[in-house]
């Protein structure tokens, strides 16, 4: 396990289940999750947020930008303690996403960003969101499109997840744990990151798998592509679902 400077230069350990900010070789992961942070923050504006799973904590953080209150849950005690001093804005709890430690109806906004993929009880935490939210409260969920991230498997290629969804499960698990699904569109790259697939064989993604896989030094052209990566270079849209990368949804409590 390897310490990393993160948030506001203080130490995580870089696991490989969450992507954190500062660190070169993971700037595209960071990136592309933060760039779903601001797509869905407007939801957030003047509410009372949860982040069920908040992991390292810069998500969070944006999102109480705009809300009047964020709560970051995460059942890790080194991440929440590390939340806890590098985002004051944050008021954060220890706790696990299978029962939400808060009193029903509380809350406005659940935010559930690249973490219900990996759940085991996917139905009972969305029981447990629609609990905690307010009538009318909003949702919002992010998870890898299972149709683009594992390729012609069943099984999640990432060892973290357990179950992944296509955008047509997404919205059959939502409006079957009874919410309404108000947005389902998809996150996908943009005209840059377009560019630097045709540049690196066809994918800056595969490019990144490679190197990892094994184990070698990155070169220094996929390096500095990787480091130049803004959040701005991905869009976030509803055409072509089947191919995006990541799904956005935005279902509300009926």
């Amino acid at each position: 396990m390897t310490d990393i400077t993160a948030g506001q230069g203080h130490a995580l350990p870089l696991t490989g289940e969450r992507t954190v900010p500062g660190i070169v070789e993971e700037n595209y992961w960071f990136r592309r999750h933060e760039a779903a942070y601001h797509a869905l923050a407007p939801h957030c504006r003047g509410a009372v947020v949860l982040e069920a799973g908040c992991g390292e904590g810069y998500g969070a953080d944006l999102l109480a930008r705009d809300a009047a209150a964020v709560v970051g849950l995460d059942y890790d005690a080194l991440t929440a303690a590390h939340v806890a001093r590098a985002y004051p804005a944050v008021r954060v709890v220890r706790g696990n996403l299978a029962t939400l430690p808060l009193r029903s109806s509380t809350v406005d906004v659940v935010a559930n960003l690249q973490v219900i993929e990996h759940l085991w009880d996917q139905e009972g935490f969305l029981a447990e969101c629609a609990r905690v939210l307010r009538p009318g409260g909003r949702l919002l969920v992010t998870t890898p499109n299972r149709i683009t991230f594992s390729p012609g498997r069943d099984t999640p290629l990432n060892p973290f997840h357990t179950r992944e969804l296509a955008p047509s499960e997404m919205d059959s698990l939502l409006t079957g744990a009874g919410f309404e699904v108000e947005y389902l569109g998809g996150l996908s790259h943009g005209p840059r990151l377009a560019g630097l697939d045709a540049a690196f064989g066809g994918s800056l993604i595969d490019a990144q798998v490679r190197v990892a896989v094994a184990g070698e030094p990155w070169p220094d052209e996929l390096r500095a592509a990787v480091a130049g990566v803004t959040a701005d270079d991905f869009v976030v849209g509803t055409d072509d679902l089947e191919s995006c990368l990541d799904i956005v949804a935005v279902a509300g409590r009926r």
